[in-house]
């Protein structure tokens, strides 16, 4: 059993509406004088009305290449990084030396050494922390990250993992591309991190969160490019096919069917589903092949709109939410999912 103890989440500090983004956009990547009713249509299709960013809006007009966004990252993912893992770690009652696993997740910024490492060293972690950095992961980090952190302490009943997620999406954004998928992208991502601290079985008395009981990750080779970046040298350019939404009303019943299915549940036994919120089709897609009552997605909605899609961190946040507002009964399980590139679907069951 692995007990998660606290979940802590963070913003970027500048706060903008969608229309002041969109009117940056128009700026920064439609030609002199282009008609932007296409990039208007599909920013106010979204579903968001404010996201956080990490620079200001004239910043981004003036970036200049992928090396300057990426020392920014590097910066902003171990200030927020070493924020959110101090506040986790103060909730939980515990401290940087009573952690024994950091796994670090993100897909919009490469460092060598990792965030992770970074981050151990500004908290005063042990010098004999175990780091596992993921990237690549996308949308789904956060799921697999916690379904990584219970495999660890399954083995390892007795200590402490720790899942940070940092994603600075903003800072992926492509000026002077006025492709679709860039569009979308520019319309939908924000800013943000996550930081889980969870606990072997030993340890989980001292906690009331809930447990890990099982994970399932699910591969579509098939569909493997539909989603994720082409790398060049502005950096990381979105690729975002609007087959999505299919690809999961084709596997997704089926993939939470089996794997409820092992443990003897079913999807109408699940209290609270803590869902990825890609986009407004993505939670369409997911309510439609599971046959949600639409309610059943609530926080995933009003996450999308309020701060809009920060990867890898969104899920975690949203479970976050479930746990302080909507808590549901003891001992009933709880099904958290996200979609990323691959194209993979990462599924972890919890029970309240």
């Amino acid at each position: 059993m692995t007990r998660i103890a606290a979940v802590h989440g963070a913003l970027a500090p500048y706060r903008f509406a969608q229309a002041e983004i969109t009117d940056m956009v128009a700026r920064a990547c439609l030609p002199e004088g282009g008609d932007r009713r296409v990039l208007d249509r599909l920013h106010r299709n979204a579903g968001v009305r404010a996201r956080h960013m990490t620079l200001p809006l004239d910043r981004y007009e003036t970036l200049a290449g992928f090396g300057a966004a990426n020392d920014l990252f590097i910066g902003t993912a171990t200030d927020l990084g070493a924020r959110v893992v101090r506040e986790a770690l103060r909730t939980a009652g515990l401290s940087a030396a009573d952690v024994d696993l950091l796994v670090f997740t993100s897909v919009t910024g490469v460092a060598v050494p990792s965030v992770d490492a970074r981050v151990a060293g500004r908290l005063g972690m042990r010098p004999d922390v175990r780091r596992v950095p993921l990237f690549g992961l996308g949308c789904a980090g956060g799921a697999a990250g916690l379904a990584r952190v219970h495999d660890f302490l399954l083995g390892r009943p007795g200590q402490v993992a720790v899942l940070l997620s940092v994603e600075v999406c903003s800072l992926t954004f492509q000026r002077g591309d006025a492709s679709t998928a860039n569009l979308v992208a520019t319309g939908l991502f924000g800013d943000g991190a996550t930081a889980v601290v969870a606990c072997g079985s030993q340890r989980a008395g001292a906690f009331t969160g809930p447990t890990i009981v099982d994970s399932r990750s699910r591969l579509y080779p098939d569909a493997g490019g539909v989603l994720g970046w082409d790398i060049g040298d502005s950096g990381f350019k979105v690729v975002l096919d609007p087959e999505i939404p299919q690809v999961l009303r084709h596997h997704l019943a089926d993939d939470v069917g089996e794997f409820l299915g092992e443990h003897g549940l079913k999807p109408q036994d699940v209290t609270a589903w803590v869902c990825h919120p890609g986009g407004p089709r993505i939670l369409d897609a997911v309510t439609e092949a599971l046959d949600l009552p639409a309610e059943e997605l609530a926080f995933s909605w009003r996450h999308l709109a309020e701060v809009g899609n920060l990867s890898s961190s969104s899920v975690l946040h949203i479970l976050r939410d479930t746990l302080a507002e909507r808590r549901p009964p003891p001992g009933t399980p709880g099904l958290l999912l996200a979609i990323g590139p691959g194209l993979a679907c990462e599924l972890v069951l919890l029970s309240w």
